[in-house]
């Protein structure tokens, strides 16, 4: 099991409300037999409208590992692709205001932890990074606060979400194949399961 309780590392600011899939990643990249390949295309076409000047081309930030947004981050469809871009990009953890449904639910899927902070919070958090990009961000799921610069803040996430991060558990896949054989033996005792076969 991959235990989640804290994640630590330089941040990315992107300041905007309902910043969606779309944006995150593009229709036209979504025809890739695999994920691989996503990172380099993340927020495509944002980048190239801001002629160099996107969070996400700027040299200070390359290596960042944490993503700061603000509120209703990844509304839109219900694509896979935008968490998996994202992650693929380097960025292990992200806070916000808050964040559409479907896109967090994909992000625990990946152990991608999305945590909320106030508005005065993200504000703060993103003017320190901006002025100092080197400064660590930390994101303590035990303590349920957030690190950075002197700023301590509280910061939130559903109770089951932070107890699958906790335990190792938010990877479903992984807890199937580890279990396997307990997986079989149920199926072999469900009567069901023997319908049709001859004997």
């Amino acid at each position: 099991m991959n235990e989640v309780q804290a994640i630590a590392g330089r941040a990315i600011p992107l300041v905007g409300n309902d910043i969606d899939t779309d944006r995150i990643i593009p229709a036209r990249f979504l025809r890739c037999v695999t994920f691989d390949g996503l990172g380099e295309q993340v927020f495509a076409d944002d980048r190239a409208q801001s002629s160099s000047q996107h969070p996400f081309d700027q040299s200070q930030y390359q290596g960042s590992e944490v993503l700061i947004v603000n509120r209703n981050f990844g509304c839109g469809s219900s694509r896979e692709h935008a968490p998996q871009a994202i992650a693929r990009w380097g960025i292990r953890a992200l806070i916000g205001e808050s964040f559409a449904e479907i896109f967090f639910g994909n992000c625990v899927a990946m152990g991608i932890p999305c945590v909320t902070a106030d508005t005065d919070t993200l504000k703060q958090l993103q003017a320190k990074v901006q002025a100092d990009p080197q400064l660590p961000v930390k994101i303590n799921l035990e303590t349920m606060q957030v690190d950075c610069g002197g700023l301590a803040a509280p910061i939130s996430i559903s109770h089951s979400a932070r107890q699958m991060f906790l335990s190792g558990t938010w990877d479903a896949c992984g807890q199937l194949v580890a279990n396997a054989e307990a997986v079989r033996a149920t199926a072999a005792a469900l009567p069901y399961m023997s319908w049709g076969k001859a004997g």
